[in-house]
């Protein structure tokens, strides 16, 4: 037995001396690659784009160690699953008292009577409203029945509000009053009502849909007017260059907000109309069929920015001198005009005559040469204001009312998607010309939209506009 077992480790004994020395080996070599790797991560931050460069500034930069499912998921957009989220609370304040509303007895549809409902029978909408200020809850319990012809349940409308809203008709009409009307930022409004942002976009967008027909019989009226008038600003939407224009006739303010300056939009909204139109001189109007009226302020200015632009000149400050108190009296003319035709003919002549007399003269400064062609190359826009005293000589009417949108431009920078283009646009043209025509243009607003919630067939031209005293002088 012993002899055995020292025969086998003497075989063993060749093998096991082996391993040990490759497993020496082996610590040495990893000894070695050790050494041979730190001293590479210490050159490596001595040398540019370096571990120690910002990542910035590196040229391959360290890659990111893959993310985990949750991570994934979050990365998608969205929270994860299970987050709790952070939708509409409602104002601060105690809790609404219930108003119940009375269930309905016939079906607005088919006039059947109803029977009582198989399912849900009720359903409760917490409301916003303002009025009186601050905002409070109002909570409304709206019960249901069913109509057996038509197989489908019956609801009472809710007082006051749309469908799908929580915002009340009172509300919307205050904020559209604050926003399009005073210029207030949608933000501050909305916190000053104490709603969020967001939904007091999507209530002014849902108003501007309600309101839109009542812009085409605007436009009609704008149409069928004797005299018009109208004007452009710049006006960026989502971050691009854009224009504003303004058509108004008598008290109508008519607003369109679009990408371009070109010929298109005027002549998109004047389409096959005649009268008078009274603008500055720019070109995109020249599409007008009716007779096309310069505004004289437009030329005053001219002839002040000759004097400004030359002010050792003699000439030209004689020139202006003597022209401007004229243009003046022109203008003027419309506002002292009383009636009688014969005394505002007379002065209109004479005024004419004294402007044509001035610019007849001979001149040696290029820039008086420059007015004076003015006055020669377009005679026949010039001097309608002589021949009918429902034209004035000015462009006051279409400055004026573009004024608001260039102060609003200088509150919300334009605007931010066409959406929102497109809903400024109407919401100024209903305001702006209830304002002109009415005391209270929110309440108007208000009373439209509490016939329009009891009557979705309701003209809501009729009921923005009926018996107000716009003013339109046909042709």
């Amino acid at each position: 037995m012993t002899r055995t077992r020292r025969a086998s480790q003497d075989c063993l004994c060749p093998k096991y001396l082996d391993l040990l020395a490759e497993n020496a080996r082996l610590k040495e070599e990893v000894a070695r690659l050790k050494a041979k790797l730190s001293r590479q991560e210490r050159t490596a931050k001595e040398q540019p784009f370096g571990l120690s460069t910002p990542s910035s500034q590196r040229l391959v930069k360290p890659s990111a160690p893959e993310p985990t499912p949750d991570e994934a998921r979050r990365r998608k957009g969205g929270a994860p699953a299970g987050h709790k989220g952070h939708g509409w609370k409602p104002p601060d304040g105690p809790e609404p008292e219930t108003e119940d509303l009375p269930a309905p007895d016939t079906c607005p549809c088919c006039g059947g009577a109803l029977t009582d409902f198989p399912g849900e029978a009720e359903t409760v909408r917490d409301l916003i409203d303002c009025h009186p200020l601050p905002a409070f809850r109002r909570r409304v319990r709206v019960p249901a029945r069913y109509c057996p012809r038509c197989r489908k349940p019956v609801r009472p409308r809710v007082p006051g509000a749309l469908p799908k809203t929580r915002l009340t008709n009172r509300l919307l009409a205050r904020a559209a009053r604050e926003h399009y009307l005073d210029n207030t930022p949608m933000g501050t409004a909305a916190r000053g009502l104490g709603v969020p942002k967001r939904t007091l976009l999507n209530g002014m967008h849902r108003l501007a849909e309600i309101t839109r027909p009542a812009v085409g019989g605007l436009r009609g009226l704008l149409r069928d007017a004797a005299v018009k008038h109208a004007d452009e600003t710049p006006w960026r939407t989502d971050g691009k260059n854009g224009y504003a224009w303004v058509f108004t006739a008598g008290r109508v303010r008519l607003f369109v907000c679009e990408q371009t300056r070109a010929m298109s939009v005027p002549a998109e909204v004047l389409a096959d109309c005649g009268g008078t139109l009274v603008t500055d001189r720019y070109a995109a109007y020249n599409c007008f069929l009716g007779d096309r009226g310069y505004c004289l302020e437009h030329l005053k200015r001219d002839t002040l920015d000759i004097v400004a632009g030359n002010p050792a000149s003699r000439e030209c400050r004689a020139f202006a001198e003597t022209l401007v108190p004229w243009l003046c009296a022109a203008m003027s003319l419309r506002t002292a005009f009383d009636g009688d035709r014969v005394t505002y003919f007379v002065r209109a002549a004479r005024i004419r005559h004294e402007i044509e007399t001035i610019v007849a003269a001979p001149a040696r400064h290029p820039a008086v040469q420059g007015i004076q062609n003015i006055f020669r190359e377009n005679e026949h826009r010039l001097w309608h204001w002589t021949e009918d005293p429902r034209v004035p000589a000015e462009n006051n009417t279409a400055e004026r009312a573009i004024r608001p949108l260039a102060i609003a431009r200088k509150v919300s920078h334009g605007s931010q998607s066409v959406k929102g283009r497109e809903t400024r646009s109407v919401m100024m043209s209903i305001l702006h010309t209830l304002d002109a025509c009415c005391t209270d243009p929110e309440e108007r607003l208000a009373e439209a939209l509490d016939h329009y919630a009891r009557d979705r067939d309701a003209d809501m031209f009729a009921r923005l506009f009926g018996g107000l005293p716009l003013y339109i002088p046909t042709q």
